[in-house]
């Protein structure tokens, strides 16, 4: 871990809070060299000024909107409960009056589970939520370092109860390993059950690009012994890697979501989260 002081926060109404992750993500895009990054992946570098920050950035907008986090860090690795930045973040988001779309793999969100409602009783909360891996033994092999699969639906459910908005981003799913129906249809009955609002879905398979590959193909020997090779053979360096079983399972996705009442348009759902809502109540003599 290290610190850095930031210029700024938000760009425009988008803020990462810490760059590089702890959560071991075998496919992970950030590891990516297109970004840039000139640390270690895992040593994490923290926006020490991000308080500072995003109040003054709140203070200056004329008028409140959705705030969103997650997108290039997940802003719950094991740090955050330590340094306790996000908490922060919130509170200011709910004093200024702002709404959150926050991403995240770690049920650790659920510490913020009473801010997130202060904040949705005056305009909107939503948790966006990956899920990936039905099956807890494959996620943890996936996604080694952060709450398994079923832990994460406990968390929507809780959500849920709270009556906070969730939306789950059903991505990746790898070709060969993850990419079959009893994974897809598992996932989408947690969904289901858990009432999200929508499921953000960016086709079947992943996307491998120059750092990420690397590491991806890195992982597979490890623990997928010649499914590199086969990798290689059917994909090349293409950047979009798409499962042999894309067309089938894209139908079922579609079918699921239409029969379970989800959102499953990803303009559809991405207008939602970005739309800032009011529940001010008004009184009877304004």
């Amino acid at each position: 871990m290290h610190f850095v002081k930031a210029k700024g926060i938000l760009t425009p109404t988008s803020m990462n809070i810490y760059r590089g992750c702890q959560h071991g993500c075998i496919y992970c895009d950030a590891r990516s060299h297109c970004y840039q990054m000139q640390h270690d992946f895992e040593d994490i570098e923290v926006k020490a000024n991000t308080l500072e920050l995003l109040e003054d950035a709140l203070r200056r907008k004329r008028k409140p909107c959705m705030i969103g986090t997650g997108a290039m860090g997940d802003p719950y690795i094991p740090l955050e409960r330590e340094l306790r930045i996000m908490r922060g973040a919130l509170e200011l988001i709910d004093r200024y009056g702002f709404g959150i779309a926050l991403q995240t793999k770690s049920c650790d969100v659920l510490r913020d589970m009473d801010v997130l409602r202060r904040i949705n009783e005056k305009t909107k909360a939503v948790v966006q939520m990956t899920m990936t891996c039905w099956d807890d033994a494959l996620c943890r092999i996936v996604e080694p370092n952060v709450s398994v699969t079923s832990q994460r639906f406990e968390a929507l459910k809780r959500f849920r109860d709270a009556g906070i908005p969730t939306v789950v981003w059903l991505c990746p799913l790898l070709p060969f390993i993850n990419d079959t129906e009893e994974n897809l249809t598992g996932i989408l009955g947690m969904c289901a059950e858990a009432e999200v609002k929508g499921v953000v879905c960016f086709g079947m398979g992943l996307t491998l690009r120059s750092g990420n590959r690397e590491y991806y193909y890195a992982q597979l020997d490890r623990y997928f012994p010649g499914l590199k090779e086969e990798y290689i053979r059917r994909y090349g360096d293409s950047y979009e890697v798409p499962s042999v079983r894309s067309r089938e399972l894209t139908a079922l996705f579609h079918q699921i979501c239409e029969e379970t009442g989800m959102m499953h348009d990803n303009g559809q759902i991405f207008q939602y989260m970005h739309a800032f809502e009011s529940k001010a109540q008004t009184s009877l003599f304004d």
